[in-house]
């Protein structure tokens, strides 16, 4: 155990960079931010390559810590740095970022969320989560959306990246291949040739493709998939925040 106290500790200066893309790329890692999500880092058997606590928590969690795992103690304003809110829990993890490389034309089952270029990382997290609630087996992230090991992301995935596949792909590739094993794959788009979700009947091999926000599916894409749905409004609002449709439609469609 080790103790800082320096903010230009050369340590200290590496985990704030992890706030980065840039940063998590060259190290090949990213942070954790509080101890639920540390707890799952550890339940799930995460390479960690350090623990960062401040001296309340230290006390609270010390024997929970994993033997073989460097554990750095460090006072409130270096957490306040290396942390991306304004009042971090006091405890942070390094972790791996996972390097997995998947093939979807070996895809036969499982319920599959794609993330056409979401850009706001509260979205994605959010969705990445809810796909976990709905027993999804994966999510898969294509070309224009936020990294999904960003800070915010991540707080908003609540530990979810360690329960189901988390995964950066070329759309377009992942439709072709997924209905070429019979999985149909729905669109999420507002068109005269939509329909109603409520018209697919719920299944356990399927996926769902969530368009950008403000520009919705790329037409290309769109131009490909099964069938592409909509979610009747009968109130005043003249849409549903990408996340919370994401929501509705997974759960109704998925068996």
């Amino acid at each position: 155990m080790e103790k800082i106290t320096s903010k230009q500790n050369a340590r200290v200066k590496a985990w704030a960079k992890l706030a980065t893309k840039k940063g998590r790329e060259a190290s090949g890692t990213y942070l954790l931010d509080g101890w639920h999500l540390v707890q799952e880092a550890l339940n799930h058997k995460a390479k960690l390559h350090a623990i960062i606590v401040t001296d309340e928590l230290l006390a609270e969690h010390e024997e929970d810590f994993p033997l073989g795992v460097p554990v750095f103690v460090v006072p409130t304003d270096i957490a306040k740095l290396i942390g991306d809110t304004v009042t971090p829990q006091g405890i942070f993890a390094e972790v791996t970022l996972p390097e997995k490389t998947f093939d979807p034309s070996y895809v036969h089952d499982g319920a599959w969320l794609l993330l056409d270029a979401i850009q706001d990382p509260g979205n994605i997290g959010t969705m990445v989560r809810t796909a976990d609630a709905a027993g999804f087996r994966g999510v898969v992230l294509g070309d224009g959306s936020a990294d999904v090991f960003g800070p915010k992301v991540v707080r908003a995935m609540q530990g979810s990246q360690f329960h189901l596949e988390v995964l950066k792909g070329d759309l377009t590739t992942w439709t072709d291949a997924l209905q070429a094993n019979n999985i149909p794959v729905y669109g999420s788009e507002l068109n005269p040739e939509a329909k109603n979700y409520r018209e697919i009947d719920p299944t356990l091999d399927f996926a769902l493709i969530m368009g950008n926000e403000g520009q919705g599916m790329d037409a290309e894409l769109a131009s490909k998939t099964t069938a592409n749905l909509y979610i009747p409004i009968t109130g005043d609002a003249e849409s549903l925040n990408v996340g919370v449709a994401a929501g509705v439609l997974m759960f109704a469609l998925k068996l």
